[in-house]
Order: structure tokens, then sequence, then C-alpha cells
């Protein structure tokens, strides 16, 4: 049993940098798409990401970035795992030379598989709901779409929140979480409250799972 990794996405406040890692977060996630309500430039990421205790990964959010921004990030940014939110195919996704994960809508009729089959570099899977734009929507998707044997780690996304995610965590089997506007008051700015009340679910459910209880 490893426990499920936790990233909270969407940051542009230091008080909130520093609560989530405080409140138990494995990962933190910086929007570097211009159209999206919680973007922030590179420079903000860079300033941000700097509060980081170590052991704690940043991950920088693009979709349908150019090569030179991505490049660009990289050089800013060495430490993070990239993560495409967009249109990117698989050598976009590898071009950049560093870990990435990709992410995948879960619209009617999408095949998971044929995907992972596609994106087998990818260090992970970030499943979320097919909404209006890129992410960040706080919708939910129906979680029995996913096949029970994904051949990567799979991320659970898509209006995750502390009422939600343990049964995300016992029905799918996640290898991690993630969660923005299910923690927020406002777009971009994040609840301390909510986003340890969060952390604590998913160590609920994993302390359920390492019990053998799975409701």
């Amino acid at each position: 049993m490893t426990r499920t990794r936790i990233k909270i996405c969407g940051f542009t406040r230091e008080a909130d940098v520093d609560a989530a890692f405080a409140a138990g977060a494995d990962a933190l996630g910086f929007v570097l798409y211009e159209k999206s309500a919680r973007h922030v430039s590179l420079a903000r990421a860079a300033e941000l990401i700097a509060r980081l205790p170590p052991f704690v990964t940043p991950v920088l959010l693009f979709v349908n970035a150019t090569a030179d921004e991505v490049r660009a990030a990289v050089d800013t940014i060495p430490h993070a795992v990239l993560q495409f939110h967009g249109d990117e195919d698989p050598a976009a996704c590898e071009d950049p030379g560093r870990p990435y994960i990709r992410a995948l809508r879960m619209a009617e009729g999408v095949d998971l598989l044929d995907f992972a089959a596609r994106f087998h570099k990818s260090q992970a899977l970030l499943l979320d709901a097919h909404v209006e734009g890129y992410g960040g929507g706080g919708k939910v998707f129906d979680w029995s779409q996913i096949p029970p044997s994904v051949p990567l780690p799979v991320v659970l996304s898509g209006g995750l929140s502390p009422v939600n995610v343990t049964d995300g965590v016992l029905g799918v089997r996640p290898w991690a979480v993630d969660v923005s506007s299910g923690v927020e008051v406002g777009k971009g700015i994040k609840d301390a409250v909510l986003m340890r009340r969060f952390c604590q679910a998913v160590r609920d459910a994993d302390d359920r799972i390492a019990a053998g209880l799975s409701s």
C-alpha cells in the first residue's frame, strides 16, 4: 500500500502556497495559461515556487503553449514537472526533455487505453471532466469510465473537494488526486481550512484502504 499523493493546483498568492504545503500537499500547480482565471506569469510562478520546501514538487500547467514558451519555463524552473492540458501531441510533450503529466478530458467515447499508449512516456495521466475550456470547471465525471487496468499512474481530477475525495480514492484507487476549485473561496484564492480538510480526507481514505475497508 502506497499513500495517495495530493496535488493542489492554481496558486496565485504566497499565503496559499505556505498553507498548502503545511496542510500536506505533495505537489503544487501553477497555471501558465493566459486565458485561465488562475493564470500567473512565469516570473510570478518562479517567485511562488521559491517558497516551497524540499520534496514538495512544483508543477507547471500549459495549454497549447509554444515550444519557446515551454523551453523558457524549463530554463527558469528546471526542477518543475510539466503538465500538458491542451491538444499537445506526444512529440510536443517530450520535446522539453522533462518529466511530464498528460491531462485527458473524459468526454463520452474517449478511448483512455489508446490515449495512454500514445503518451506512454508520460509519468501519469491526469483525468479531468470535459468542460468548456481547459480544466478548472469544478465538474465531476463518471468515474466508472476509467478502465481497471490503465497502464500509467492515474491522477484523479475534476470536481474533487473535501466532501467527495474520500469516495474518489476508495472507488478509483488513483496514484494521486488533484484539486483546484474544491479548496477555493474564489478563482485562484485558496482556503487554508479547506486544503487541510481535503488532505485529511485523502489520508482517511488511505487509512480505510490499509485497514481493508472499501466503503
